[in-house]
């Protein structure tokens, strides 16, 4: 049993697609997860069937069953049922996904209350017959209705889960070996004959299902899985009214036509018992239908494992077991022939005297054995204390409840104190009063929940938090960080890091960006190019643009202006724009010929030019120019040097 405390799926991810988060319940025919659909980002409920299915050469019957009744219940859409979304084989590995609905379901909300109003009752159980309704009309049997198969959602409506997947496995497994799976307390009789199912078994169960919530008991119980099967064969379903005496005929009525033992007396689907239901509903008045039955004699609180599979009598409520087909057929009797073994009694004799003192004996006689059943029925007699538990193994716990006659029905729950694989809580409670050979639910540390950390770098900070707090996650550390990659507001880094897995309750630490560092520019001008764009892209983070114009201020390749000026501030990663120097100014040289030499010179040295003037011979007279080393038009930067020759 140590085994189940161990479970290589949590944090696996099955199909490359569903991260594994935590275990919602198991049993014989699969066990659900709640899991993380990676690629559409919402939380689903991962049904993984038990690999025993897919064990033998009739493993590829059963999974071609299986994917065929989940494909049918995919295309089913309606409010009461939990939707099916995909299906799919990773390995080994036959899976089932499913809307994840966050409540309980309806065994664990009948056991907190013990019974239902009438009216309460009537409204679950028609959405019920709605949903299934829905199924029969294309030919879908559910074939395991029961509590445990019905969640309550956020908004205390009912939806039912699993349709078709019982029936594939007992489709198989009755062909295989004989047997048909199923939940005992709901079991039609022709299902218990002859493995055979249809729509009109589901009407049956939901017959039970009524019964059981109105009365808080189910209508057969017995020492064994077996017994109880065959009561469902050779009895009919009690009236609720013998055990609730203000129910109205109309209800027993109901219950009665709804779990005929012949399955042609009953209605042929849920859609046939549904206006059946509601005509009966009409004609039980308001405070009726506002009243709630008491508790069964001896009824406490418990909290049920939903979806466990035994092997072991007796049987829990709520477990799927194995029963073989044709159960109760050898010796049957139809139900007019189970009155013949009723003895009838001889006719009453008239009293003597002497009879009357045999008669008070008699009847003190009966007095004492019925004050005897009641003290050990339903009186004080009747119950045991359960016993301290807590911090135990399972099998210390196991011996201890075994030797008070005490069945043991282990369930398991995250905890941050208990360590892994010791009790951490029964219920009832220790020290509280369970009925004698009745099961305490014994509720065994996982450890603490352990929880991978989301994909948060480079996110919001609300996003971020908003996820770790869907998570379980504390309210987490935060510091702030300049940075000149991650935007403001933006998650830097998380530590631990994003990724790995850790206790639920691990305070995480957020480093969040505040942006590019605020700077002051600094002054570049007079720099040379390359000395420019070191200081300010690596010194100062600055994304850098280069123009160039030309100016006599600074010399070819200094820098002579930019944009934003040295002294102003702004952010790393800014821009700036920085002009480098091609030289001096370019000026066009005009023609000077035949000009006066002093004239000349004159406009020459304006425009910027450096004037040579010599003469042409040194007998020439003449004092006019003749000639320049510079052809006009052409363009030369201010400064350059001219020679002018006159004569």
């Amino acid at each position: 049993m140590s085994d189940t405390l161990t479970d290589p799926y949590i944090g696996h991810i099955v199909d490359g697609r569903y991260l594994v988060r935590e275990r919602l319940a198991f049993g014989g025919m699969a066990t659900v997860y709640r899991a993380t659909d990676r690629r559409l980002g919402r939380d689903v409920a991962l049904k993984i069937m038990n690999p025993a299915f897919f064990a033998d050469s009739e493993g590829s019957d059963f999974g071609a069953r299986f994917r065929r009744e989940a494909r049918a219940a995919a295309r089913l859409t309606h409010p009461g049922m939990v939707r099916v979304y995909d299906q799919g084989v990773d390995g080994d590995t036959s899976y089932l996904t499913m809307e994840y609905i966050k409540g309980p379901n309806l065994r664990q909300y009948l056991a907190s209350v013990a019974t239902i109003p009438v009216g309460e009752a009537f409204s679950i159980v028609e959405r019920v017959l709605d949903a299934v309704g829905a199924a029969h009309r294309q030919g879908l049997v559910h074939r395991d209705i029961k509590p445990e198969n019905i969640l309550i959602d956020p908004d205390g409506l009912p939806k039912l889960a699993d349709f078709g997947i019982a029936r594939a496995a007992t489709e198989v497994t009755a062909t295989t070996t004989g047997k048909v799976l199923g939940t005992v307390a709901y079991l039609a009789p022709e299902l218990v004959r002859n493995g055979e199912s249809d729509s009109r078994t589901d009407v049956y169960a939901i017959g039970v299902l009524l019964f059981e919530l109105v009365t808080g008991r189910q209508p057969f119980t017995g020492s064994s899985a077996i017994e109880i099967a065959a009561r469902h064969v050779h009895e009919d379903v009690p009236a609720p009214s013998s055990y609730v005496p203000w129910l109205p005929p109309e209800f027993d009525a109901l219950i009665a036509k709804l779990t005929e033992r012949d399955p042609n007396l009953r209605p042929f689907d849920a859609n046939e018992a549904l206006p059946l239901l509601r005509e009966t509903r009409s004609m039980i008045d308001d405070p009726t239908l506002a009243r709630r039955a008491e508790p069964p004699s001896g009824t406490v609180p418990v909290t049920m494992d939903t979806d466990s599979t035994v092997s072991l009598e007796p049987t829990p409520t709520g477990a799927t077991v194995a029963l073989p087909i044709g159960l109760g057929e050898a010796g049957a009797r139809e139900p007019d022939d189970d009155r013949a073994l009723i003895p009838v009694p001889p006719p009453p004799k008239k009293p003597t005297s002497a009879s009357w003192i045999i008669a008070i004996a008699a009847a003190a006689a009966v007095l004492t054995a019925v004050a005897f059943w009641w003290y050990t029925t339903a009186g004080p007699g009747a119950y045991a204390k359960v016993p301290q538990v807590s911090g135990m193994t399972i099998e210390e716990a196991t011996t201890v409840l075994t030797d008070l006659g005490l069945d043991a029905q282990f369930i398991q729950a995250f905890d941050d104190e208990v360590p892994i694989g010791r009790v951490v809580s029964t219920t009832p409670e220790e020290g509280g009063s369970v009925s004698k050979e009745g099961t305490v639910t014994v509720t065994v540390s996982l450890g603490p929940r352990m929880t991978e950390i989301p994909l948060i770098v480079g996110i919001d900070e609300g996003d971020a938090r908003s996820q770790l707090t869907v998570l379980g996650f504390p309210e987490p550390d935060v510091t702030r960080e300049y940075s000149d990659t991650v935007s403001t507001g933006d998650v830097i880094s998380v530590d631990p890091e994003e990724g790995q897995t850790v206790r639920h309750d691990t305070l995480l630490t957020l480093v969040i960006s505040n942006g590019p560092k605020p700077i002051t520019f600094p002054d570049v001008l007079g720099s040379a190019e390359d000395t420019a764009r070191t200081v300010l892209e690596d010194q100062y983070g600055l994304e850098v643009l280069v123009e160039s114009g030309r100016t006599s201020e600074y010399a070819k390749g200094l820098v002579y202006d930019q944009d934003p000026s040295g002294g102003e501030t702004g952010h790393r990663t800014d821009t700036i724009t920085i002009w480098v120097s091609e030289g001096p100014p370019l000026v066009t040289v005009p023609g000077y010929y035949f000009m006066e030499k002093e004239d000349a010179q004159e406009a020459a040295e304006e425009l910027g030019l450096v004037v040579t003037l010599q003469k042409q011979h040194w007998w020439s007279t003449g004092n006019r120019i003749l000639d320049q080393n510079i052809a006009p038009g052409s363009k030369v930067e201010v400064g350059t040097t001219i020679i002018l020759t006159y004569g």
